[in-house]
């Protein structure tokens, strides 16, 4: 019970705030209502407040980098999320290159995930034409591609193609990843490995792994049959994207460890901007 009630005061009296930009496509925001629980969740542990600033990715699109610098200037965090569908995927990319770049601390979950590895792509390593075959099918540079078989969490086979039915060829259910140690993702679990919730058709293509590692991308989860699930920026204060999703997870006595620590990692972010500008 003594539990109950400091979470409870955390929750109403924090002492803490993080400004998290939750980037997105919003037709209903119930859609991400496990996730917005997590990011309080994570908040009401760490005696903190997490403000959400929602941002519509199909609205900064086209911004100019100067306004975007002004969208962002308040953000401590910046989250993506998973999603379907290519509506909005510019905008979410020219968030995650903002992160990148800036040095804010960044948390991809799936789509988010997918869409990091092609900024990164098309951006370092110089890959014009990075993209998804869920956004072209036909594109030259794959980097996320759909695997043509898998095993399900049952341990069965399963076909797919780009004619499939959507729900029956998604990797759904817990899956383990296998964690590098000495990352942000070890640091986080404290663990070599874990099971996590997933819901997509589509994976990183490995064939690009050691491209990415060459110019500074960590693959820091993989599954059993070497599946990327998850990575990082090397020489970034906190940039974090996984395949899975955490947030199904989550409970409020003990809240996913990779968004408590996007959420604890944010603050910080805050506190070395005040201590910057002070100084």
């Amino acid at each position: 019970m003594r539990e109950w009630k400091k979470l409870t005061k955390s929750i109403i009296e924090p002492k803490k705030s993080a400004e998290i930009a939750f980037v997105g496509k919003y037709a209903s925001k119930e859609s991400y209502k496990s996730l917005i629980e997590a990011l309080i969740h994570s908040g009401a542990h760490l005696d903190m407040k997490v403000d959400i600033e929602w941002i519509d990715s199909e609205d900064i699109e086209k911004v100019e980098d100067e306004k975007l610098k002004e969208i962002f200037s308040e953000i401590s965090g910046i989250l993506v999320p998973g999603g379907f569908g290519q509506r909005g995927v510019e905008g979410k990319l020219k968030a995650i290159k903002y992160a990148r770049e800036n040095k804010i601390p960044y948390l991809g979950i799936c789509l988010g995930m997918q869409l990091a590895v092609i900024e990164f792509a098309r951006n370092v390593l110089g890959l014009e034409y990075a993209n998804s075959q869920e956004f072209d099918p036909d594109t030259s540079e794959a980097i996320v591609y759909l695997i043509d078989e898998f095993i399900d969490s049952s341990g069965q086979k399963q076909l797919r193609t780009h004619k499939s039915p959507l729900g029956g060829t998604m990797r759904l259910g817990g899956y383990e990843c296998f964690i590098k140690e000495g990352t942000k993702l070890y640091s986080a679990y404290k663990s070599k490995s874990i099971i996590e919730r997933h819901r997509h058709r589509y994976e990183v293509n490995s064939a690009y792994e050691k491209e990415l590692e060459k110019h500074g991308m960590i693959i820091s989860g993989k599954s059993k049959e070497g599946l990327i699930e998850a990575v990082e920026i090397k020489n970034h204060p906190w940039f974090v994207a996984v395949q899975f999703h955490p947030e199904f997870s989550n409970k409020l006595k003990s809240p996913n460890k990779i968004i408590m620590a996007f959420v604890e990692n944010a603050y910080k972010a805050k506190l070395n901007e005040i201590k910057t500008a002070r100084d």
